[in-house]
């Protein structure tokens, strides 16, 4: 291992990110406090505090449930709604720290390319290289209706319109101004050469964008891409573009087959597999005793919205889970043809890992205890690290640590895990200097030679 593993942050500028209802018990209402600034400063002051890599601020740009059961479960719950917009807070939160970086979400349907570019290389200049990018192709219906689409784009075809997008943004960033253009000569006149600054003269299925890009480069030109996909085009798409992929596993077993995957898919393309990290979820209940640990996750289990939670699954799959009896088993769902293939799939991957333990998980059961819930695993900070090392045996390079409550509880994790994760060797003392990717990777400012977007391109100029 050549670094210790990758630690991020996440965030939801919401109510409730996904401990639905949770705002309704004495320690969650310190998530009344989402659309205020100064709890997010505290938060990144405490990440870097613990020399956390990165703050990754997750996003949606719709309602989960409008369609399904009544179409205002989640609305009622607080459940990633509101959402205010990510891209609002990273100066403020890149001007009180130093070396943390900061990962905002943005989908390829809220913001044209050309000034998504400039939006994402002026964060980037602003906070000397520590931006990254979490490439999402919305799955919310609501998200397309509310940007002037009729319907959701299929799945397959988001990605053909993801990749177009991410050729027009690497054309500006990577290929319009060549190293060089900022010359600043006051004897001759010259602030920048003209002759190396160039239109990219796009011309695409859904975009026509001339250029030059009008930012200077950045220290990073091209942020760190973060990128899920599960699907096999979005398995693809991770291993033509992503930095930083999140893995769907369930077990470190299953980690170790997924990361070979991934890494025959990026030989097969030409691609450097050591260009490509993986993350997991990590997601815990923090107690001094295994005992008081548990007693907090069932505390947290016992005062989940559960209508919410439904509503919330049900938006993001695009099937009305509202219907169906919570005491379903596994299996059923997994079988049912009215699924769409991507959420089968889910359910496979679910059964396939016994996540049961040799008993048949039911749907109720699933959403509880293994869903997009925060605190599955409940321990002392000695059981959360050796649960960090099966991981980091299995190959993963870093996990997504998902707090109970977005704001309040981070100085938990910072110290009283953090510590015993340093005293391992499983996470970082010290930061290294550089940008976020020289921090990440160790190699430099730009993207790796092998990586797509260093081609795309290359006939500009």
């Amino acid at each position: 291992m050549s670094r210790p593993p990758i630690y991020n942050g996440f965030l939801h500028l919401t109510p409730n990110h996904h401990s639905h209802g949770y705002w309704r018990t004495s320690e969650g209402q310190v998530q009344h406090g989402y659309k205020d600034l100064d709890p997010y400063i505290d938060v990144v002051r405490t990440l870097e505090r613990g020399k956390l890599d990165a703050l990754f601020i997750a996003d949606v740009v719709g309602v989960y449930d409008l369609e399904y059961g009544d179409g205002k479960g989640t609305i009622r719950a607080g459940s990633q709604f509101p959402e205010n917009d990510p891209a609002t807070i990273v100066s403020a939160l890149g001007y009180v720290t130093e070396h943390l970086g900061l990962a905002i979400t943005s989908n390829i349907i809220q913001d044209h390319p050309f000034s998504f570019a400039r939006k994402l290389s002026s964060l980037d200049h602003y906070t000397d290289g520590r931006i990254a990018w979490n490439i999402v192709t919305s799955y919310l219906s609501n998200g397309f209706r509310n940007f002037g689409y009729e319907d959701i784009v299929s799945h397959d075809e988001r990605y053909a319109w993801a990749q177009e997008y991410l050729d027009v943004t690497y054309k500006l960033w990577e290929h319009s101004w060549e190293d060089g253009a900022v010359v600043r000569d006051a004897e001759s006149g010259v602030y920048f050469d003209a002759d190396k600054i160039h239109t990219i003269d796009h011309r695409g299925e859904r975009y026509s964008v001339q250029g030059p890009h009008i930012v200077e480069p950045s220290p990073q030109r091209t942020p760190v891409l973060f990128q899920a996909g599960n699907s096999p085009a979005g398995r693809a798409f991770a291993v033509r573009n992503a930095e930083v992929t999140f893995l769907p596993s369930f077990t470190p077993e299953s980690a170790r087959k997924d990361i070979a995957t991934l890494q025959a898919d990026a030989r097969s393309i030409g691609r450097d597999p050591s260009t490509l990290k993986t993350l997991v979820q990590l997601s815990t209940v923090i107690g001094s005793t295994e005992e008081e640990a548990r007693r907090k996750q069932q505390h947290l289990r016992d005062n989940i919205d559960f209508g919410g939670l439904v509503g919330f699954y049900s938006g993001g799959s695009g099937i009305d889970f509202t219907s169906i009896d919570p005491e379903t088993p596994l299996s059923v769902l997994r079988d049912q043809v009215q699924l769409g293939e991507h959420v089968r799939s889910i359910f496979r991957s679910i059964v396939d890992a016994d996540l049961g333990h040799g008993r048949e998980l039911t749907w109720r059961e699933y959403l509880i205890d293994h869903a997009l819930l925060p605190g599955k695993l409940a321990g002392t900070p000695e059981q959360i690290a050796d649960h960090v090392q099966t991981w980091v045996d299995a190959g993963v390079d870093g996990f997504n640590v998902v707090p109970i409550t977005t704001l309040g509880w981070w100085d938990e994790w910072v110290d009283h895990v953090v510590p015993v994760l340093q005293e391992r060797g499983l996470a970082q003392t010290e930061y290294t200097e550089g940008t976020l990717r020289e921090k990440l990777f160790g190699r430099g400012d730009r993207l790796p030679a092998s990586h797509h977007a260093t081609t795309v391109g290359s006939g500009i100029g």
